[in-house]
């Protein structure tokens, strides 16, 4: 059983012992703790918080008890069921709340669930905030609302089509060439959120025909909810036999996105925030934020208009922060995740989407033909599992011994770069794995890169 408190959110596995692993207790603690900052911060009595769920099988278990603790402490809430972490984050906003609790694990196993913390601007809490939850919630000292102050809890289904509206509103998001152009696309949702929003999207984008596979929102995952080459052979070998002209894949709260070109090959999770960027730098010139395991393709993009390109530690929040003090008119993260500022501060797939579809309409172009304009890099992504947390500890303080004199940056793990490329191994703020993430301009040298760190992790001679 595994339990982590981190920038991204209170993440868990189901069930065991209390304090190991994201229980019934531990979630009303966790839940009570954030509400009670959330009171004191506001003032209010009756703050008002929204929040949703991915789609698997113990989001309704802890969604209940997400709602039920919130209403204890005295706070009202609007929950919106199964609904992507964008629509929210953008409901957070729409509705002038204090705060949102989002259920979910992202590109978790289903064996895990988690809760995301939002702030009254729809972004996730920072670091910070997140470690004062955390602290109250270990000490219990809140106090529940007497039987007259409990709150009130509203169900809202009509934010996936004000999530969609507020898209398609978007001056880039070019519905007229994507008509125009008669795509046809091919989804996996697999069995979450995505399934529920992605074809009302896709219509009111003007996409001629969809096909899909994964597209009951039961959380039944048919492969590993992470979107990333080797679990997507299914939608692959369905893009090549329905004959579409992209496929789309969704981790289970929807703010991942991976592209799947014509012809089956994988236009590389790390090429969704290039393309996208691509487009909308094309149109509105300025910086970029990506963080720091990304892809350097974005920044030779941004540099090509103009601009210039910044990185941060990798984490939304940090992403967030780095791209409100650049000005960044787009970022994101190398895992699909693109942050457009005009919509909101939240990784989002629908968004990359819509900015994708309006690229490739209006570059006349294959998805394939696309992927071959931008600068070629190659990205190794290796994972270490640890047995103990203070593993990643020993593991990087070897590291660094070995390779004191070429490190680069320290911000987020350790950092190498040379003239080959660029290596940096980090511990995970999701799981309990140490990351060996490293980038070259051909695949033998990222995995020589790679390879070098992941000796000394694993102790290798």
């Amino acid at each position: 059983m595994t339990l982590i408190k981190s920038i991204s959110g209170i993440r868990g596995t189901i069930g065991g012992v209390q304090g190991e692993g994201l229980t019934p207790p531990d979630i009303v603690k966790f839940t009570s703790a954030f509400a009670y900052t959330i009171k004191k911060g506001t003032g209010k009595k009756r703050p008002l918080i929204v929040t949703g769920r991915d789609a698997r099988i113990s989001g309704a278990m802890v969604l209940s008890l997400v709602n039920n603790s919130l209403s204890a402490m005295g706070c009202d809430i609007i929950t919106l069921g199964i609904a992507s972490t964008p629509t929210v984050e953008l409901a957070v906003q729409g509705e002038g709340a204090d705060g949102g609790i989002i259920v979910t694990a992202s590109h978790n196993p289903a064996e895990w669930n988690a809760l995301k913390l939002l702030g009254s601007n729809g972004e996730f809490i920072s670091a910070e905030e997140g470690e004062e939850v955390v602290a109250l919630a270990d000490g219990g000292n809140y106090l529940y609302s007497g039987v007259y102050d409990i709150g009130d809890i509203k169900k809202r289904d009509d934010y996936n089509r004000i999530h969609i509206d507020l898209i398609a509103q978007l001056p880039l998001v070019n519905i007229k060439a994507i008509q125009s152009a008669g795509f046809t696309v091919a989804l996996d949702c697999i069995n979450s959120a995505g399934a529920l929003i992605l074809p009302d999207l896709l219509k009111r984008l003007g996409v001629e025909r969809v096909v899909g596979v994964n597209m009951e929102a039961d959380g039944r995952f048919s492969h590993n909810p992470e979107p990333v080459p080797v679990n997507l052979g299914e939608i692959a070998n369905l893009v090549k036999e329905s004959g579409t002209d992209v496929g789309f894949v969704v981790d289970p709260d929807v703010d991942r996105l991976a592209i799947v070109s014509e012809d089956g090959s994988f236009f590389n999770e790390e090429y969704t925030l290039v393309a996208c960027a691509d487009y909308v730098l094309s149109h509105t010139p300025g910086n970029t934020v990506s963080n720091m395991s990304s892809s350097r393709a974005l920044r030779d993009i941004t540099r090509i208009y103009g601009g210039e390109w910044f990185s941060s530690a990798v984490g939304e929040v940090n992403v967030v922060r780095e791209m409100k003090r650049r000005n960044a008119v787009i970022g994101g993260e190398g895992n699909g995740g693109i942050i457009y500022p005009p919509l909101h501060y939240g990784r989002d797939a629908l968004l990359g989407i819509a900015l994708f579809l309006s690229n490739l309409a209006l570059s006349g172009k294959s998805c394939s033909e696309l992927r071959r304009g931008y600068p070629e890099y190659v990205i190794s992504k290796k994972r270490v599992d640890l047995k103990h947390p203070d593993d990643a500890i020993v593991a990087l303080e070897e590291v660094e011994r070995v390779f004191e004199k070429q490190i680069t940056d320290r911000r987020d793990g350790i950092m190498i770069e040379n003239k080959e490329g660029w290596v940096q191994v980090r511990k995970s703020n999701t799981e309990s794995i140490i990351r060996i993430y490293s980038e070259a301009s051909d695949a033998e040298k990222a995995e020589k890169l790679a390879s070098d760190i992941l000796k000394i992790v694993k102790k290798e001679k």
